[in-house]
């Protein structure tokens, strides 16, 4: 294996939807995720189904030394990240004051720090070879606060801000960058959350992770900077674009409330 795609988050929901649509088009795949038996069964199935190379990192991103891990692994194989899909992120429901510290602090480490260390490694790389992609996944969440998530919410916003802003210094380099917006998506996410009792998952239109994943890689392969998959969450983007902000942080409330 050469050149892959390194994609975090692999192991459920929209990251093996992103496996499936990177293999089905011929790419091979560094997986990475916590769980070993999970990415085992996962790299078995596309290896089989595509006839594609995969290869498994099991680690857990709240641990800074699991970037290094990561490096370390490509470089010994001389691998070339072609496509660097930072998908992994979690988060967590409840008022901040009662949330546990642990919990947010691995939250900022793996929404976060990760994402732009494992951006920072692979990036310059990209840049002297003239060519890559690199796939942020955000949330409808950037584009607004969000009372009883407000870390959560916070470390979407900083993805989009962060992915912008790369996008324009990278102009002319042959290197994109994309931020994948997605609203509510059955990935799991709302249990590990522990939205039970949120009305997020009850009062919106909950996507499929084939969707939104298929309409990710798609604007990547565009070059698209900004990529909010489905109608109501781009209507939804723009009037809270348009609202006094005291109304879009009590709407929020009241819809996860």
């Amino acid at each position: 294996m050469k050149n892959a795609v390194l994609l975090t988050g692999a192991s459920g929901g929209i990251g093996t939807a992103f496996a499936e649509e990177f293999a089905k088009a011929g790419q091979n795949l560094i997986l990475i995720a916590r769980s070993t038996e999970k990415l085992a069964d996962l790299k078995q199935r596309l290896e089989s189904t595509y006839s594609i190379q995969a290869e498994t990192i099991s680690a857990d991103l709240s641990d800074p030394a699991a970037i290094e891990q990561i490096v370390q692994f490509t470089t010994d194989r001389g691998i070339a990240i072609d496509v660097l899909v930072n998908n992994a992120g979690f988060g967590d429901f409840g008022p901040f004051a009662d949330c546990s510290w642990e919990k947010q602090n691995e939250m900022v480490q793996v929404n976060i720090t990760a994402l732009i260390h494992l951006t920072r490694c692979y990036l310059k790389p990209m840049i002297e070879r003239g060519n890559g992609k690199i796939l942020n996944v955000a949330s409808t969440a950037a584009f607004q606060p969000g009372p009883l998530m407000s870390v959560y919410y916070a470390s979407k916003a900083f993805v989009l801000s962060f992915s912008e802003a790369l996008s324009v210094e990278l102009k002319g380099t042959g290197v994109t960058v994309t931020v994948l917006c997605p609203g509510p998506t059955k990935t799991g996410f709302e249990a590990k959350a522990e939205l039970g009792d949120s009305g997020l998952f009850k009062n919106l239109r909950v996507a499929a992770p084939q969707d939104v994943a298929a309409f990710g890689v798609d604007r990547l392969r565009r070059g698209k900077v900004i990529a909010v998959p489905g109608f109501l969450n781009r209507l939804i983007v723009f009037v809270s674009k348009l609202s006094p902000r005291a109304v879009v942080r009590n709407f929020v409330y009241y819809l996860q409330k």
